[in-house]
């Protein structure tokens, strides 16, 4: 019996210790979301006035490549990898969004608990305003943790839905430039032909 104690004591310290990394994290990750809605709002901003960052910056690059290609045959190939490599970091760009959805719930339950387990030791023992002060944490962190995750869900869905009218762009100016390319060896290998024959 005495080792069940001694475990029950040993899990209590460590759920007791993480309270402070539990609150430091919701701290944190309010600052987090603060950022991000910065960042949303002026991407929307941009977007209102017709804008959009991630698609010139894409043009940008598919220009650099156009103007600096060796060998045009190869180029299409080169257009085709730029695009996957711009999709994957403007999808890699939700992760940072999606994390706060999974890991604000979870910091908010565990801030919550933890408390919890403290303000009943506190009963146990009659310290009523130590139990207050631990049910005021337990209340605040769910909440903190769940208005975090709210925030998060909505800017991602909508962001989501810039993310993929800008995968449509950007696979537009794709062929834009494939079909450009295509008109451009096309005189080439006519005259190739015509040297051939």
């Amino acid at each position: 019996m005495n080792i069940l104690a001694g475990l029950e004591t040993y899990l209590y310290v460590i759920s007791s210790a993480m309270l402070f990394p539990v609150v430091t994290g919701l701290v944190l990750l309010t600052f987090w979301v603060m950022i991000f809605f910065g960042g949303f709002l002026r991407e929307f901003i941009d977007r209102r006035h017709g804008r959009l960052p991630a698609v010139q910056r894409y043009k940008d690059a598919i220009d650099r490549e156009f103007h600096s290609a060796k060998d045009i045959r190869s180029m299409d190939i080169t257009v085709e990898r730029l695009l996957q490599k711009t999709e994957l970091d403007v999808i890699k760009s939700l992760d940072r969004i999606r994390f706060v959805i999974r890991v604000g719930p979870a910091l908010g339950l565990m801030g919550t608990l933890i408390p919890m387990g403290i303000s009943l030791s506190a009963l146990a023992q009659g310290d009523m305003p130590k139990m207050a002060g631990s049910m005021v944490t337990a209340f605040t962190t769910v909440v903190v943790g769940l208005a975090c995750s709210v925030a998060a869900y909505i800017m991602s869905l909508i962001k989501e839905k810039w993310v993929r009218a800008d995968m449509r762009e950007m696979e537009y100016l794709t062929e834009l430039m494939l079909r450009e390319l295509d008109c451009r060896s096309l005189p080439e290998e006519e005259v190739d032909e015509d040297a051939v024959s």
